[in-house]
C-alpha cells in the first residue's frame, strides 16, 4: 500500500513537472514570435516627380487674328451693249486668258455696220485717188480736192466708230482667271450694263484680317506670314503682308492688312475662314517652361524645382506664350531643376525622388 502510494506520487510529479516544462517552452516561444518592437510610422513621404532642366531657348512673340480668304481678281463682266446673246464660248469652271473672246452679243448686226464703214472708207480713199490726179492735170479745183479729203476723214472716223461698236458686243477676259458664274444664256437678250458672267482669279488669294492698333506697329509690308485655313487645319500655308491701311477703321480701332497666299492649285477657295500669324517679336534668350509645370493658386502662379531631394516653390511672373510654352521673366535660373511631372502633388518642403 505504501509503495502504491509512492509509485502514485512520483507520476504524479512528473506530470506536474511536465506541464510547468510546456508552460515554459510556450512562454519563450512566445516572446521570440509575438513580442516585435513597432517600427516608427512618422518617416517623411516621398513623391516620385520627373524634372527638367531650364535652359534658354529661342521664342517667337506670335499673334493669331482671324481673316476671310478672297479671289486676287474678281470681275462680274457686263454687257458693254444692248442685244441678244449669239454665242457663249466659256462654261462654269473653265480657265480663261487674258483677251480671250468669252461672249458674243449682236456681233452680226455690228459687224455689217463695221462692213459698211468699211467700205464707205475705201471709196472715198480710191475717189480721192482720183482727184489727186485730176488736180494734177489742172482738171478740177482744189476746193473739189478739199471735198473729197474731208468725206475721207469723216469715214475713217464712222469706220473707226464701227470698229468701237463691234467690239463691244464681243465680251473678253480682263486678265486670267476662271467662270465662276454665267448670269446668261444664249439668246437671251440683255441691256447695256447687265452682268453676264463672273470671273474669279484664285491663282492667288487675298486673306483681310483686321489687325489691332497695338499690333499693327509690329508689322511691314513683305514681312512673312503663317496661314491657317479652318477646312485645311493640318496644313499651313506661306504668305507674305502686301497691304497695311494706313487709316484705322473708326468703329473697331483696326487696321485693314492684305496677306497673299500662292494658290496654283485652287486649294483655298474664296470665302473660306483663314487664321493668320503674325511674329511680333522674337525672344533669341528666353527662359520658357511647358505650360503644364505652372501651378495657379488663388492668382498666384507657382513652380516647383528640385534642390537636394526636396521640391521649393517658386513665384513666377510670366511674359510671351508661343504654343505649349510660356516665357518666365521673374522666378527662375537657367539651370534650375523644374519638376514637370507629379509637381501637382507636392508642397514647399516635400521630399522627392526623381525618376
Amino acid at each position: 500500500m505504501y509503495l502504491f502510494m509512492i509509485i502514485k506520487g512520483s507520476s504524479l510529479c512528473r506530470s506536474m513537472l511536465l506541464a510547468v516544462m510546456s508552460m515554459a517552452l510556450l512562454g519563450a516561444c512566445s516572446n521570440s514570435l509575438g513580442d516585435v518592437p513597432d517600427e516608427p510610422t512618422n518617416l517623411p513621404r516621398k513623391v516620385n516627380v520627373v524634372v527638367q532642366e531650364v535652359s534658354p531657348t529661342e521664342l517667337r512673340d506670335v499673334v493669331v487674328l482671324p481673316g476671310t480668304a478672297e479671289p486676287w481678281l474678281s470681275v462680274d463682266l457686263a454687257a458693254e451693249t444692248a442685244g441678244r446673246v449669239e454665242k457663249l464660248s466659256v462654261r462654269e469652271g473653265d480657265r480663261v486668258t487674258p483677251g480671250q473672246i468669252l461672249a458674243q452679243i449682236e456681233v452680226t448686226a455690228l459687224a455689217a455696220g463695221r462692213a459698211r464703214a468699211q467700205a464707205a472708207f475705201d471709196l472715198f480713199e480710191e475717189q480721192l485717188r482720183r482727184r489727186e490726179r485730176l488736180y494734177k492735170d489742172n482738171i478740177i479745183s482744189e476746193e473739189e480736192l478739199d471735198q473729197v479729203r474731208s468725206g475721207k476723214v469723216q469715214a475713217r472716223e464712222e469706220l473707226r466708230q464701227a470698229e468701237i461698236e463691234y467690239g463691244r458686243g464681243l465680251v473678253r477676259a480682263p486678265g486670267a482667271g476662271r467662270v465662276n458664274n454665267m448670269r446668261t444664256e444664249v439668246g437671251e437678250f440683255v441691256d447695256r450694263g447687265q452682268g453676264i458672267i463672273e470671273l474669279v482669279d484664285i491663282d492667288k488669294i487675298k486673306v483681310q484680317v483686321q489687325v489691332p492698333e497695338m499690333d499693327v506697329r509690329f508689322l511691314n509690308v513683305e514681312q512673312p506670314a503663317a496661314v491657317i485655313v479652318d477646312a485645311f487645319s493640318e496644313q499651313t500655308f506661306s504668305g507674305i503682308v502686301d497691304f497695311i491701311a494706313y487709316r484705322a477703321d473708326p468703329a473697331t480701332r483696326t487696321f485693314r492688312t492684305q496677306v497673299v497666299v500662292e494658290n496654283p492649285d485652287g486649294t483655298i477657295r474664296p470665302g473660306m475662314i483663314a487664321r493668320v500669324m503674325f511674329v511680333r517679336q522674337v525672344i533669341p534668350d528666353a527662359v520658357t517652361i511647358p505650360l503644364s509645370a505652372m501651378i495657379d493658386r488663388g492668382g498666384e502662379r507657382l513652380v516647383y524645382v528640385e534642390e537636394d531631394g526636396v521640391a521649393r516653390a517658386r513665384n513666377v511672373s510670366i511674359g510671351v506664350i508661343e504654343r505649349d510654352r510660356i516665357q518666365i521673366t521673374r522666378g527662375l535660373e537657367p539651370g534650375d531643376r523644374l519638376i514637370v511631372a507629379g509637381h501637382r502633388e507636392v508642397e514647399e518642403g516635400t521630399a522627392v525622388v526623381v525618376q
